[in-house]
């Protein structure tokens, strides 16, 4: 009896035990490289099969890799996955919004590896780690390239990674210096505000990669902040430029944009008089956040600029 009372004892410690070693186990599956990210450093399997990714940019990052993600996390005002991935996340099982992970759903698809990001989801990376390595950069947006590399580099791709990038340089510049005399001017309408893209923006990092100049009020040189500045339907003379490029965020902001583009002032800008002014994909422009969307930007440029310099 005293035998059975002590092995029911030991029962919860070895379940207990059991629950909290999922990282570890992920860990000594097989081979491990050690990545340095920005929440310390992490054990990653040499090729991870099973990967979660928590943040747009890593949707693209994925696809253009030539990899396919077991699930991933959704933005809030957009639950589908981009179309301009294409059919690839077919497969892919949704785990939640960016900033509300579902924890349940990403336990339930067993990752070998998390990929997150710290300016959305630090408050998460305790829970994850017990999950699967998971590794996160630091910010959003202003360091794409630096994300794209050091996904790159925990999904074993670092290499290719690499080669992409320096291609998407070169074609920039092919593209851009068709341009060169021209002014673009970048504005996504948001659900309560409409802003206007600067220089450390991802479209503008593009757009400037491409070497095609913004117009002044646009170069936020008064912000620390220049990734974006605040537009109100008085001041939307600031948007102009020779072509301007404009998304919505989400169904709310749509309405928004509906009503400000038939109004007055809208129509009043000269890029709009001209038929200059495009609205384009949100999910290119804004949230893709790689190079696969950084492409397509340079698809965009390239179709919309050429008949202005005819």
């Amino acid at each position: 009896m005293r035998l059975r009372l002590a092995v029911a004892a030991m029962l919860p410690v070895l379940v207990l035990t059991a629950c909290g070693s999922g990282s570890t186990a992920s860990q000594e599956a097989g081979p491990t490289r050690t990545v340095k990210h920005a929440m310390g450093e992490t054990k990653v399997p040499m090729t991870p099969a099973r990967v979660i990714v928590l943040d747009t940019d890593k949707l693209d990052t994925m696809v253009s890799l030539g990899l396919t993600p077991v699930g991933a996390a959704q933005a809030q005002e957009n639950q589908t996955w981009p179309e301009y991935l294409g059919p690839a996340l077919a497969n892919t099982k949704p785990v939640g919004t960016l900033q509300q992970l579902n924890i349940e759903a990403i336990m339930a698809l067993k990752p070998d590896l998390i990929l997150g990001s710290k300016f959305r989801q630090a408050a998460f990376y305790d829970k994850l780690a017990k999950i699967a390595p998971t590794v996160f950069t630091e910010r959003v947006g202003i360091t794409w390239k630096d994300n794209f590399l050091l996904d790159a580099e925990a999904l074993g791709k670092k290499e290719q990674a690499e080669q992409l990038l320096a291609a998407y340089g070169t074609r920039a510049k092919e593209v851009g210096a068709k341009f060169a005399k021209l002014q673009v001017s970048i504005v996504r309408f948001m659900p309560t505000e409409i802003r206007m893209y600067g220089p450390e923006s991802f479209s503008g990092i593009v757009v400037g990669d491409a070497g095609i100049p913004r117009p002044e009020a646009q170069q936020l040189a008064d912000q620390d902040d220049k990734r974006f500045g605040k537009l109100s339907q008085e001041n939307i003379a600031k948007a102009d430029a020779d072509a301007v490029f404009y998304t919505a965020y989400g169904e709310a902001a749509a309405k928004s944009q509906a009503t400000v583009t038939a109004g007055p002032l809208w129509k009043n800008l000269a890029a709009v008089k001209s038929g200059n002014a495009h609205n384009v994909d949100d999910e290119i422009w804004m949230t893709g956040i790689g190079v696969t969307a950084a492409g397509k930007i340079l698809d965009d440029l390239d179709k919309y600029l050429s008949p202005l310099t005819k």
